[in-house]
């Protein structure tokens, strides 16, 4: 009779050490992204990871696959509405087939300097914009910096009408191909890693992009003149599921709310710091100008480029556009 309820009592014993050897099984984050580790987003995503280990040794462990490793720039989306992937970075300019409201980043002339961008996303509309695509099963966690947009071109752009024209490498997005037919010129659709070779190739005339961007790729080797126009903004937005991270035991997602605020003042002081040295790395280049507008300058081409906002507008939100407006210092 005993033997029986001792193999009773050791499958038990079993089960059990089992079950607790798998509750102690880490959540794994697979963190992809499509650039190097030292932009500002590979620097935010290394943050990320590195208060992980340090808060939640045993319970979380962060994978971070840098420069298209696990999935490239068209693929990285699909894969985390898969589950096979947690964390992607993606443009701003990238979510238009998830919700409209975020073509808002898009408009021209809309911010007049990253503070101004700050303010408008720390405040409940931004905040409220980060929710907006929970019933796609994409949940927004917060927004990382890139930097302001400047022009570029092989000849000078002082006056809209320099621009007249000529075509400019955009991403992906309606608003910016608008953007530059307010102008008169023309946006051509082209993969990041294609630009140099379109430029050096004049398929396409000019870009847009931040400073770091546009030193890191080289594309001071093959543009003669960037207008500091700051035109726009480059920014991520850092998303997961909303099936993921709803699943999170409540302490562990409290605690990873923490780290990814602190990963994003990190990553966002990085993109600024970086933007700075590389705006200084195209001047001791000496192979392109910056071209510094004055502010009757800047004015122009606002005004040649504002009727962009009024062709978004419904899509976009009228109140939406005013918050985002409003969040400019006033004189």
């Amino acid at each position: 009779m005993l033997k029986p309820l001792w193999k009773a009592l050791a499958c038990t014993l079993s089960l059990s050490l089992f079950a607790t050897a798998m509750a102690a099984e880490p959540i794994v984050i697979k963190f992809s992204h499509v650039v190097g580790e030292q932009t500002p987003k590979g620097l935010g995503a290394m943050m990320f990871k590195k208060l992980v280990d340090e808060r939640l040794p045993g319970k979380v462990r962060v994978e971070v696959y840098p420069n298209s490793t696990l999935y490239g720039d068209d693929k990285e989306m699909e894969a985390l509405l898969l589950g096979d992937v947690q964390i992607i970075a993606r443009s701003l300019a990238k979510f238009d087939q998830y919700t409209k409201s975020v073509q808002l980043f898009d408009l021209p002339f809309l911010f007049d300097d990253i503070a101004a961008v700050d303010r408008f996303q720390q405040s409940p509309a931004g905040q409220k914009l980060l929710k907006s695509m929970e019933s796609k099963n994409v949940t927004g966690l917060a927004y990382w910096h890139n930097g302001m947009k400047q022009l570029s071109a092989n000849k000078p752009l002082r006056m809209p009408e320099d621009a007249q024209g000529l075509t400019f490498r955009v991403q992906t997005s309606a608003v910016l191909e608008e953007q530059f037919k307010a102008v008169d010129a023309k946006g051509q659709k082209m993969i990041f890693s294609v630009v140099y070779q379109g430029l050096r190739t004049g398929l396409v005339d000019g870009t847009e992009n931040t400073y770091s961007n546009f030193y890191n790729q080289k594309l001071h080797e093959v543009q003669k003149y960037v207008t500091e126009s700051n035109h726009g903004i480059l920014d991520y937005m850092l998303i997961t599921t909303s099936d993921f991270w709803n699943s999170l035991p409540p302490d562990i997602r409290t605690e990873l709310d923490k780290i990814v605020a602190e990963s994003t003042i990190y990553a966002n002081q990085q993109a600024e710091q970086l933007n700075q040295e590389d705006r200084q790395h195209v001047l001791d280049a000496k192979t392109t100008e910056i071209i510094a507008l004055t502010p009757q300058e800047r004015a122009a081409w606002r005004d040649k480029m504002k009727p962009v906002w009024v062709k978004f507008e419904k899509e976009i939100g009228p109140d939406l556009i005013k918050a985002a407006e409003a969040s400019n210092k006033t004189q």
